[in-house]
């Protein structure tokens, strides 16, 4: 059986997102496989200032994406992925990774599943909505909280 030919790697920065890379590099281990990183920024919904509020600024959605794609580039290039294709996208998280999948042909989505509280204990609601939803398989790479913030 040969392995998965396009792997997307969904990268959302917290604590632990090496581990999850590092699992899509060795996923796409042979030559034949094409990686692909993607990070998904929320949209910033903006509305009018409160009186005595101030408004965010103007540009903060190009903030945000210049940031991102500079955080993405620093990640790739630590785990040794600087070669990988990638991309930064505005949209629903979930429904951005998902519909993302099927244009790029995706056989494999990689992404860290966070521990939180009571049924999302199991996965995250992203990587739930997108092990549920996406066109292909999904590689949920468990992702231990930081060891500072509990005990």
């Amino acid at each position: 059986m040969a392995g998965y030919q396009n792997i997307l790697l969904a990268v959302d920065f917290t604590p632990g997102i090496e581990a999850v890379c590092r699992r899509a590099k060795e996923q796409a281990g042979g030559a034949a496989s094409r990686l692909r990183a993607i990070h998904v920024v929320e949209p910033v919904v903006t509305a009018p200032p409160y009186e005595g509020l101030p408004s965010l600024p103007v540009d903060l959605e190009q903030q945000m994406l210049d940031s991102a794609r500079k955080s993405l580039a620093e990640l790739l290039e630590r785990v040794g992925l600087e070669g990988c294709s990638r991309s930064v996208e505005v949209g629903s998280v979930k429904w951005t990774i998902i519909e993302s999948a099927r244009e790029w042909g995706t056989d494999l989505i990689v992404m860290g599943s966070h521990g939180r509280h009571g049924l999302q204990r199991l996965l995250g609601s992203t990587a739930n909505a997108v092990l549920h939803a996406a066109p292909c398989d999904v590689l949920a790479v468990r992702v231990e909280p930081a060891a500072s913030s509990g005990s």
